[in-house]
């Protein structure tokens, strides 16, 4: 299963760093004072977050009412369009969602039912990105990753 896992989050990245887009929930765009309830939706409760360097945070989010999680990556100061990327991976179900492209405020928000599972979830902001894996669930102990490529 961990082979699995490692294999699945390094196509996400992989995918991200080729600038694919797997499942958009809807585009990206510029805002100020972006929140990741203000992407996600207000239902949306932040329970973790990863720097990426100086310049963003990765924020994954859930919905205790429908069992969802959400990643957005926003940057820390928006401005002139540059690459930017989110996404959310369930190991037990498969599921899988990202967002890239060059966006001036964040990348997201994408969505997987994660209710009573782990969570591999992470972004990016120009070469510079975060992974996270085995998040969010009481018996394993997450494993971070930062890397610039």
């Amino acid at each position: 299963m961990r082979i699995k896992r490692n294999i699945a989050v390094a196509g996400a990245l992989t995918a991200l760093a080729l600038g694919t887009t797997t499942a958009v929930a809807t585009t990206a765009s510029a805002a100020p004072n972006v929140t990741p309830q203000g992407v996600c939706g207000s239902a949306y409760k932040t329970v973790n977050s990863a720097p990426i360097s100086s310049l963003g945070t990765v924020y994954l989010t859930y919905n205790s009412s429908n069992g969802k999680n959400c990643v957005a990556t926003i940057r820390a100061n928006p401005g002139k369009a540059t690459y930017v990327s989110a996404y959310l991976y369930v190991p037990d179900t498969d599921e899988w969602a990202g967002d890239d492209g060059n966006y001036t405020s964040y990348a997201g928000p994408v969505y997987a039912y994660g209710k009573g599972h782990c969570v591999s979830w992470g972004g990016s902001i120009n070469n510079v990105y975060v992974s996270v894996e085995n998040s969010n669930c009481a018996s394993l102990k997450e494993h971070r990753v930062t890397e610039i490529r």
